[in-house]
């Protein structure tokens, strides 16, 4: 099946894009400038990451709203600032990571960005802007809102995916039924099922396709699953167990 292949820089990629969630959450590191050391060690170039602002307008890359999960800190991220933030360790020993560190650490990565927080969008897009980075960041996010709202403050050169709305919209687009999708995304990032309902199919991916749209899916770690979607067409795949998707693409001939 043939792969859409789009204008837009971010997705410069010669076959299926193998996504590092969170730089590969395996080893518990989850969003760490190690993990992600990790992950470009690997020969990993995309990266998958999750922003929350600090509550002196910092964007620190991690996932949850809260520190309790994978750190020995406690509290809201966007209740602390920085100055406490930088004290915490995920994994007992890791330091929380800015996502401006990140980009400079990585010059030569790209990065999938999930807006966990409102408060998270005008910083995320000013940071985009002023490092000239508009080829190396695709914005997504659960809210359709969220997104639209970054998009429309960026313009044409923000790359951006669906949040749920657009998945939903393209989902009843693939059985004909009408629906409203918002223009300008580049992706439509999902999950494999939802609730027990079956999102990425045949038809779905051949939907996407039409409108000009790859279909990146989430989180995939087991090697069967991957090859059944690639088989069906999927244009990326984000996995915490990068090695195992590596193996995987080994073997197809479809690691680039």
């Amino acid at each position: 099946m043939t792969h859409v292949r789009l204008p837009h820089p971010y997705l410069d990629h010669p076959g299926p894009i193998p996504f590092a969630h969170r730089g590969g959450a395996a080893d518990g590191l989850e969003n760490t400038a190690a993990a992600f050391r990790a992950a470009a060690a690997a020969g990993y170039r995309y990266f998958e990451t999750d922003v929350h602002a600090s509550a002196d307008g910092k964007l620190v890359a991690f996932h949850d709203a809260t520190l309790d999960r994978v750190t020995d800190g406690q509290g809201r991220i966007r209740e602390l600032p920085w100055s406490r933030l930088r004290e915490v360790r995920a994994g007992g020993s890791e330091p929380l990571a800015l996502f401006e560190d990140l980009l400079e650490e990585f010059p030569d990565a790209r990065w999938n960005v999930d807006i966990k927080d409102e408060s998270a969008v005008h910083p995320l897009v000013g940071l985009i802007a002023r490092a000239g980075v508009w080829d190396r960041v695709c914005v997504g996010s659960f809210s359709e809102r969220r997104v639209a709202r970054a998009q429309k403050i960026a313009g044409p050169r923000l790359a951006t995916s669906y949040g749920v709305a657009g998945v939903l919209g393209l989902r009843l687009r693939s059985y004909a039924i009408p629906a409203a999708l918002r223009a300008g995304a580049v992706a439509a990032q999902v999950p494999e099922t939802q609730a027990g309902i079956r999102v990425v199919d045949r038809r779905f991916v051949r939907t996407a396709h039409e409108r000009g749209l790859q279909v990146h899916v989430w989180t995939v770690n087991e090697p069967e699953r991957m090859e059944a979607l690639l088989d069906l067409g999927v244009d990326g795949i984000m996995t915490d167990r990068i090695d195992i998707l590596r193996t995987v693409l080994d073997r197809r001939g479809a690691w680039a």
